[in-house]
């Protein structure tokens, strides 16, 4: 009996896509992206005061207020050197941008605090999507999203 021709297993077609599945399973394996959220509760204020933060982008402000807004909450902005009990309803924000093929947000995360106790927080996290296209979202409508969930009844409900 003969030995196998190794030549003729490597370019087998069963051999070719074993090869091929395992490289692609590979190229995604880690390409995860989260989000996690625990909703606030019900609670009496309809304003939220958000402390800037002048590490991220306007347009983050910008879309938190406008989806608080949306929700019926009077949203006031308050400077980056604020405290969080200075108003009973605060928020924090921090979010980050990368460039892969086009600029896309990758981080988010929103905290709610009540009197200086942290009552609910949203966070996406798209650092480990490596290949997933998923990642380029609309982060206007991710923020919104995030929202939603984290303030699930709105302003007085």
């Amino acid at each position: 009996m003969q030995p196998p021709d190794r030549a003729a297993m490597r370019s087998s077609p069963m051999i070719k896509k074993i090869v091929l599945l395992t490289s692609v399973t590979f190229l995604f394996t880690g390409c995860a992206i989260t989000q996690t959220v625990k909703p606030v509760e019900h609670f009496a204020s309809k304003e939220v005061c958000i402390l800037e933060n002048p590490d991220v982008r306007a347009g983050f402000m910008t879309s938190y207020k406008r989806a608080l807004e949306g929700k019926g909450y009077v949203a006031r902005q308050l400077p980056a050197a604020a405290s969080i009990i200075e108003c009973p309803l605060t928020s924090t924000y921090t979010a980050n941008w990368r460039w892969d093929l086009a600029m896309y947000m990758n981080y988010a995360n929103i905290k709610v605090y009540n009197n200086g106790k942290i009552i609910g927080e949203a966070k996406y996290d798209a650092n480990r999507a490596g290949m997933n296209t998923a990642k380029f979202i609309d982060a206007d409508k991710k923020i919104s999203e995030l929202v939603n969930q984290l303030f699930p009844g709105g302003a007085g409900i």
